[in-house]
């Protein structure tokens, strides 16, 4: 009796340490906002380090790093703050938190993770492109064989006027749709409006919101977004190389309305500023954000400009305004959609040339051959794939993950005002690649 009595208060002992423990271990366990400031604060360190990882940042002053930066990277420690923030993470309670709450705290995650990534990148790690693809943006990259790419060169030769190889005779034919530089702007300021004006039609963007265009050169790229914070962004359209007239709706769409600058706005209109999630007042580049951030740019283009739509606007304005003919824009249009089937042809090189598999001759070849592009400018693509590696697969991948994603969502109201609805909803909440196949 004496004995069952000790067994008793023994495990009532037990069992109120246990308690005491849970209760500690709850007590101890960090705020969100905590984690929230130490993430971005850690990032903002790391990017004093790599230019190219902060893409965009509108938080609080005091988080920016006030130290100077040291001679060696000091990525371990970066590491092991980050793994700090993810231990914070797994031990939130989730116990009563709404769904949208706990896609915060998983998107956070995939946030962390990604930036450990990078930082082992930075170390000097290689990865193989699928595994980095997958670690810095959630995804596992499609495969494509050349022989696929193939066969749709095969159907382009019967489209395509003139004679010699397929480049060679689109080279001819689209260098008749180049925008006159001395009236690019005239042209792109005609887009932007048309663009920001079926944007608004359907959201309410803060009164203040704009943006800035400025025409640069010796870029890797052919169009980026700064977003500055406060509903403002700097625009820069890269001349390197002739622009031809499809550009225009794309870029205006695609970096402005309803792509980047909206992205940006809504991210920060509606999590950071309402909901005060300060982890969304930076933007990693390197990250699942990214793949949803050029997926929806792209995707958004044809949000703001169905086919029909699109082929109006371009005949009856943007084409008279560049001084082309607009009889011919119906076929140029069409023969351009034949040779966006062949897009993941580019992923394929980076793939490859990523992996060394290929030289990168050999991958400004393929671009050549697959994406009908200039040697010069193959090789410049190629300098953009030494810069940015994996992320090619978030232009064309994202776009057919987001384009999915909106019409699942739209499949009982196939209208345009339902898929501006869940294009929005998009937006302005947390999403990754996975989150949107599930």
């Amino acid at each position: 009796m004496k004995k069952n009595y000790l067994q008793h208060l023994l495990t009532i002992a037990s069992f109120a340490s246990a308690i005491a423990c849970t209760s500690v271990a709850q007590e101890e366990a960090p705020q969100m906002d905590d984690l929230a400031e130490r993430y971005v604060s850690t990032v903002l360190k790391i990017g004093q380090y790599d230019s190219d990882v902060v893409d965009a940042y509108y938080g609080p002053e005091e988080w920016k790093p006030t130290g100077v930066t040291t001679d060696t990277f000091p990525g371990d420690a970066f590491i092991g703050d980050l793994r700090q923030v993810l231990q914070g993470l797994a031990a939130q309670d989730t116990v009563g938190l709404s769904a949208l709450e706990k896609r915060r705290i998983a998107m956070l995650q995939k946030q962390v993770q990604a930036t450990i990534t990078k930082v082992r990148m930075m170390q000097g790690e290689k990865l193989p492109f699928d595994e980095e693809a997958q670690l810095l943006y959630d995804v596992k990259p499609p495969h494509h064989s050349l022989a696929h790419f193939d066969s749709l060169l095969s159907t382009l030769d019967g489209i395509l006027p003139g004679e010699g190889s397929l480049a060679d005779r689109w080279f001819a034919y689209r260098n008749r749709f180049v925008i006159p530089k001395e009236k690019l702007d005239t042209v792109f300021q005609a887009a932007i409006a048309e663009a920001r004006r079926r944007t608004k039609a359907h959201y309410t963007l803060p009164d203040k919101e704009s943006f800035q265009v400025a025409y640069v050169t010796n870029k890797p790229w052919s169009g980026y977004n700064y977003f500055k914070g406060n509903s403002y962004s700097l625009i820069q359209i890269n001349t390197d190389f002739p622009i031809n007239i499809e550009r225009a709706i794309d870029l205006a769409c695609h970096e402005g309305y309803p792509g980047h600058h909206v992205f940006n706005v809504l991210l920060e209109q509606e999590l950071v500023k309402k909901r005060g999630w300060k982890e969304y007042a930076i933007y990693p580049l390197f990250s699942p954000q990214s793949l949803i951030a050029e997926g929806s740019a792209n995707y958004g283009i044809e949000v703001a400009f169905p086919a029909r739509e699109r082929m109006q606007f371009e005949k009856e304005v943007l084409f008279p305004l560049a001084g082309l003919n607009p009889a011919e824009a119906e076929r140029y249009y069409a023969i351009l959609a034949q040779i966006n089937r062949l897009n993941f042809a580019g992923n394929e090189a980076a793939r490859l040339y990523l992996n060394g598999k290929i030289s990168r001759e050999a991958a400004a070849e393929l671009l050549v051959k697959y994406s009908f592009t200039e040697m010069d400018k193959a090789l410049q693509r190629t300098r953009f794939f030494d810069r940015y590696r994996s992320y090619v697969i978030n232009y064309n991948l994202g776009q057919e993950l987001v384009r999915k994603h909106v019409e699942v969502k739209s499949r009982d109201e196939k209208t345009s005002a339902k898929s501006w609805e869940v294009f929005y909803e998009l937006l302005s909440n947390p999403y990754s690649a996975s989150m949107l196949q599930q």
